[in-house]
């Protein structure tokens, strides 16, 4: 294409003179060469001509050496192979950009067979129909009709994965009902939009759609635009509902703001007005005759908003954007508005699809979440507290959800279908009981969901994935199909496989879903197969008990957590603090403490140490001591207390003073500011001071739990990582405890909890009532799971198999199952473990 409109090869680039150079990579960086092929909008002279504001010499010998190394392709591979082309640079994009940076913004790029089955869930006759009779007759002209007509939006579209396959299963339908090119091109091009914030996404998606419809470009009827923005999809241009700025939308830049009347933000009409803006500043027209030029063409006489206040406006735009270009710094505002105000002026679709970035509200940049605070609470996914006030910050909520909700309703129309891959914990979480309101001012149905957890789909990053597919337009009625995916063992499939390869390495289990709680819509979702979950219904209910988060020193375990190295004559211990130099890097990550103390303490505040790898079901062992700077009751030692009483203890901690009061962790923080001492710290009541306790890990793959006691006559302080629930004798901790590892406690926590999240809210679902040390039944259950922890401790795996049976049948007596609900329970379970799947076709 260059060469036919006499542009040089980069080999001729490569030796020509300075002043040649730079003029040929000004006109390339501004889209010229493919302005004059007729594609308006594929380089914009945005932010990767940056070099050419700064170049000097050093820059001009890196840009020769790699127009040298450009010059040795042959560019006509880019049509012979365009498949293969399209993985190059979605490649090349993955490796550009660092890995952290992708994570930090949420972007994990999607696997071919990933985008390919989501497109077969939300419109499975467009994207899977190879039967050559559906090609017939009036089928052939209805299908004719959807190839033409129906709209796709992807809102996140990266280096384009979703837009490309959509574009090539209209290319193979536009083939099978023999659909002219020029037609068809044309229906490409309106029907398949992208958008994107990040400006290196943009391009590579511009590209690979570029070459999807390279040899149909031959018989475009004009110019085009390639339908692929740096547009945010969350935060759109709003109108102004002030007095003064009322038909008015504000675009805000490093320049200052600037004001669009309404009247042209519009579909078909803003990109005209923004071409007509560029080229009135380029050409240095006189303002008066760019209004008459922009009346005419856009035919505004005599339409609603097209008034004096809206030429004031558009005399302002026009003035500021001519001077800026007077001092040279014009180049991309047109194009900037003209990509920003597309959420605005594309129009509606029958489908959007993609994969939104997935960033908790936590750690979006300061100024983002602000700007957005209004749209979380519009939608009201972070939920409320007891009052009504939001609950952002408290919540870890996520931008996919924001998005979800904001492009549904502005974006699609209604009786549309969206397609995302998120995160799981949407559906598991009380993070997530927002954005399971299912409604915006009208109602979202739920068609279906892919649990693709255990796949980790993704390249390099391990996390939460699941496909959802929602319509807009009518109400969600439980239960709802949850399809959960499960590896084959030994079989083994990448990031490139086919989605047949796919399924061939994996099995599908056919479950459904419904809240855990019938009376909250919004509680966390139970899932199952759909006979097992009537028998669950059996157990539900809310829990005789609590749980608590163990103790929690903000970050300071360094200075906390202590071994004893020698026992003084005197009664007082020398301990030694246990830092990240002599544990692993990876379990003391939060870790602030640094360096390594040895000094001798009064033993009175030391307790037993339980921390989460020193559980495993069946039992724990404490492995390190403990500095408990809190009364029996609770309460933090007030400081002048603790000075007379532990002067040695006391002298210890102020050594760390400066690093304790640097902990960022915000119960901390509360607590400084409520007055209490330098060394206090969280999570700590009478519950902690019990003496017998069941514990279990937050974080672990299923539900991990054991009881401990008092050693040498104190009780064990678990940490953070661990949940507690406090017991009045050893009895009541050991029935409790074999209630939870029971298959009925663990499937049930399974079936709704997010594994490494075994938080304390299990137990409002679980209905455990309280010991009755006068039940046979509870008492049995006491002696079972003593019998359970004295087996694991000897290593007796057939012994501890045969306990845990009878657990089982206990615990079905006490929830009144029959032996065969039992049998449901416990063959569900090794299903979700992954024991005797059934595959589904």
């Amino acid at each position: 294409m260059g060469e036919k409109l006499g542009v040089p090869s980069f080999s001729e680039l490569a030796t020509a003179d300075s002043q040649t150079l730079r003029q040929h990579l000004q006109e390339m960086e501004s889209g010229g060469v493919f302005r004059a092929y007729g594609i308006l909008n594929l380089l914009e002279g945005d932010f990767f001509a940056w070099y050419l504001h700064a170049w000097s010499e050093k820059v001009e010998n890196a840009l020769r050496d790699i127009l040298k190394r450009l010059g040795e392709y042959d560019p006509t591979t880019l049509t012979i192979v365009p498949e293969e082309t399209r993985d190059l640079f979605k490649k090349l994009y993955h490796y550009l950009l660092p890995r952290e940076i992708r994570h930090n913004l949420g972007e994990y790029y999607t696997p071919d067979w990933l985008a390919w089955h989501l497109l077969k869930q939300v419109d499975n006759e467009f994207f899977d129909n190879e039967d050559n009779e559906f090609f017939g007759g009036h089928n052939a002209e209805r299908l004719r009709r959807r190839l033409l007509e129906t709209r796709f939006l992807d809102p996140a579209c990266g280096s384009g994965t979703f837009l490309v396959l959509i574009l090539g299963r209209m290319r193979q339908l536009g083939r099978d009902l023999r659909v002219p090119e020029a037609e068809l091109l044309k229906a490409m091009i309106s029907n398949v939009v992208g958008f994107d914030l990040n400006p290196l996404a943009v391009l590579t998606a511009r590209v690979n759609y570029l070459l999807a419809i390279a040899d149909l470009l031959e018989h475009r009827e004009g110019e085009i635009t390639i339908p692929v923005y740096l547009a945010d999809s969350v935060r759109t241009p709003v109108e102004g509902k002030e007095l003064f700025s009322q038909g008015t939308y504000e675009f805000p830049t490093t320049v200052g703001k600037f004001k669009v009347p309404a009247v042209l933000c519009q579909p078909g009409r803003f990109d005209r007005f923004c071409n007509l803006l560029e080229e009135g500043v380029r050409s240095s027209l006189n303002v008066d005759d760019f209004l008459a030029q922009l009346e005419k063409e856009l035919a505004l006489t005599g339409q609603p908003g097209w008034d004096e206040d809206a030429k004031q406006l558009l005399r302002e735009l026009y003035g500021k954007l001519s001077e800026l270009h007077q001092k040279g710094r014009n180049g991309i505002w047109a194009r900037l508005l003209k990509n920003n105000f597309a959420p605005l002026t594309v129009g509606q679709f029958d489908y959007i699809v993609g994969n939104p970035p997935w960033v908790n509200w936590e750690h979006l940049p300061d100024g983002y979440r602000e700007s957005i605070k209004n749209l979380w609470l519009r939608y009201r996914i972070a939920g409320t507290f007891k009052g009504g006030r939001p609950r952002l910050g408290a919540v870890k909520v996520d931008i996919s959800a924001l998005m979800t909700y904001t492009v549904m309703d502005t974006l699609l129309k209604d009786g549309g279908k969206l397609g995302f891959v998120i995160t799981q914990s949407l559906f598991k979480t009380s993070a997530g009981a927002g954005f399971r309101r299912f409604a915006i001012e009208i109602p979202i149905k739920v068609i279906h969901v892919d649990d693709m957890v255990s796949l980790n789909p993704f390249e390099g990053a391990s996390n939460r994935t699941a496909v959802m597919v929602l319509e807009k337009g009518k109400p969600t009625k439980y239960p709802v199909p949850y399809m959960v995916w499960r590896k084959t063992k030994g079989a083994r499939f990448t990031y490139d496989s086919t989605l047949e390869e796919v399924k061939q390495a994996t099995k599908r289990l056919e479950f459904v879903a419904e809240p855990v709680d019938p009376h909250d819509p919004t509680s966390p979702w139970l899932t199952a197969r759909p006979q097992t979950l009537k028998v669950i219904r059996k157990v539900l209910g809310k829990s005789d008990y609590e749980a608590h988060e163990g103790v929690n020193t903000g970050g300071a375990n360094g200075v906390y957590w202590v071994e004893i190295v020698y026992r003084r004559p005197d009664g007082l211990v020398v301990v030694q603090n246990i830092t990240e130099r002599r544990e692993e890097q990876n379990r003391r990550r939060e870790d602030q403490s640094g360096r390594e103390v040895s000094e001798p303490i009064e033993p009175d505040l030391l307790y037993p140490l339980l921390r989460g790898r020193d559980v495993k079901r069946w039992k724990a062992e404490p492995s390190a001591l403990i500095l408990l700077v809190h009364e029996q009751n609770g309460s933090v030692i007030p400081e002048r207390d603790f000075q007379h009483r532990f002067p040695r203890t006391y002298g210890y901690l102020k050594r760390f003073e400066q690093v304790l009061r640097q902990r960022r962790d915000a119960m901390v923080q509360g607590m400084y500011r409520r007055g209490l001492p330098f060394y206090a710290y969280s999570a700590v009541g009478d519950y902690t001071f019990a003496p017998w306790k069941v514990v279990w890990r937050e974080q672990a793959s299923e539900l991990t739990t054991a009881v401990v006691g008092p050693r040498d006559a104190k009780p064990v302080i678990p940490d953070h990582k661990l949940m507690i629930v406090d017991c009045q004798s050893q009895d009541e901790a050991y029935y409790m405890c074999g209630l939870l590892n029971s298959a009925l406690g663990r499937f049930i926590v399974h079936s709704y909890a997010v594994a490494i999240q075994m938080d304390p809210h299990i137990l409002d679902h679980i209905r455990i009532p309280r010991f009755d040390p006068g039940n046979p039944v509870h008492r049995r259950l006491a002696e079972l799971s003593k019998g359970a922890h004295e087996a694991t401790k000897e290593a007796n795996d057939a012994q501890l198999r045969q306990i845990e049976e009878e657990i089982d049948e206990e615990a079905a007596k006490l929830w009144g199952l029959s032996e065969a609900e039992l049998r449901e329970i416990q063959a569900s379970l090794r299903e979700l473990e992954g024991e005797a799947a059934t595959e589904v076709n």
